[in-house]
């Protein structure tokens, strides 16, 4: 089933070109959340789960962020059950170096042998030829960063991976590995009240490298009734996690943010944020709420 996301909400986020030729939609969505508890196995409602990624995609949605580890691989083979063969325009951003022994377990595994297998089921899980964006999901510290991400270059150059990027890094270790190989994207843990990647986030932005911040609402801290933007929200006439998205999407215009549901109504909520204008006031008045 091939499903458009020609038109839809999330098209009013703007455009971002990933490694500067693959545009996406600034808003995208992340896949983490369809898989069990713990992150873990099967979804509780697997229908549901298909349900949300197909109207994700209805809503203009066209950057979908899994990985490997999650599930493991029932994430990856959810989105190929509901989406494959996929729209020309959609992407599918995948991640590995994260070994799971179970829910809630996750390890550093970054052996070139290890990534280059979990690749290779990656390839395998989501029916593709090539994964448009494979990203590094934790630098393994008993492994030289040479090794990791240099076995993604090789796998780039064997045309199975065609862009490269990295997840939870420190500027430093952003700067050694684009020493390496072009690195097109970061994803580390950023929101409205949880800043600590700023200094990534400032050189991403001055060197055009794409931000993908994940837990973008802060595991649903930002959206609950009676938190931190439920005032602003209400007076705004929309709902708290639009305004911490909208927000994200104000602060840079690398911003990529992939808030991710397991049920379509809160999708549905999450995608119109594209729609949410931020005056100059609103802005500082949220970015003040973080500080």
């Amino acid at each position: 089933m091939t499903v458009s996301s020609a038109s839809g909400p999330a098209q009013a986020s703007g455009v971002f070109s990933i490694g500067g030729d693959l545009p996406v939609h600034r808003l995208g969505f992340g896949a983490m959340q369809l898989t069990g508890a713990g992150v873990w196995g099967e979804p509780k409602d697997r229908p549901e789960a298909i349900r949300v990624l197909r109207r994700a995609v209805e809503l203009g949605v066209n950057l979908i962020d899994t990985a490997d580890s999650y599930g493991p691989f029932v994430s990856e083979q959810l989105i190929r059950e509901a989406l494959h063969p996929y729209a020309d325009d959609v992407v599918i951003a995948t991640k590995g170096g994260f070994a799971r022994t179970g829910p809630g377990e996750w390890h550093e595994l970054g052996r070139p042998e290890y990534l280059r297998q979990q690749t290779e089921l990656s390839l395998r899980h989501l029916g593709l030829e090539r994964i448009d964006l494979y990203q590094l999901h934790r630098i393994d510290p008993r492994v030289p960063l040479a090794d990791q991400v240099g076995e993604l270059a090789r796998l780039r150059e064997e045309g199975k991976i065609r862009h490269i990027g990295l997840s939870e890094v420190t500027v430093e270790q952003l700067r050694e590995a684009r020493e390496i190989v072009e690195i097109v994207s970061v994803q580390n843990l950023y929101n409205l009240v949880n800043r600590k990647a700023e200094s990534v986030l400032d050189y991403a932005t001055a060197e055009g490298i794409a931000f993908i911040p994940w837990h973008p609402i802060a595991t649903g801290q930002l959206a609950r009734p009676g938190g931190p933007l439920d005032t602003l929200a209400k007076q705004r006439g929309v709902a708290p996690a639009q305004l911490a998205l909208a927000w994200l999407l104000r602060r840079s215009p690398v911003m990529l943010p992939i808030p991710g549901t397991s049920g379509v109504a809160h999708l549905e909520e999450n995608t119109e944020a594209a729609r949410v204008r931020l005056t100059d006031d609103d802005f500082e008045t949220l970015s003040a709420i973080g500080l």
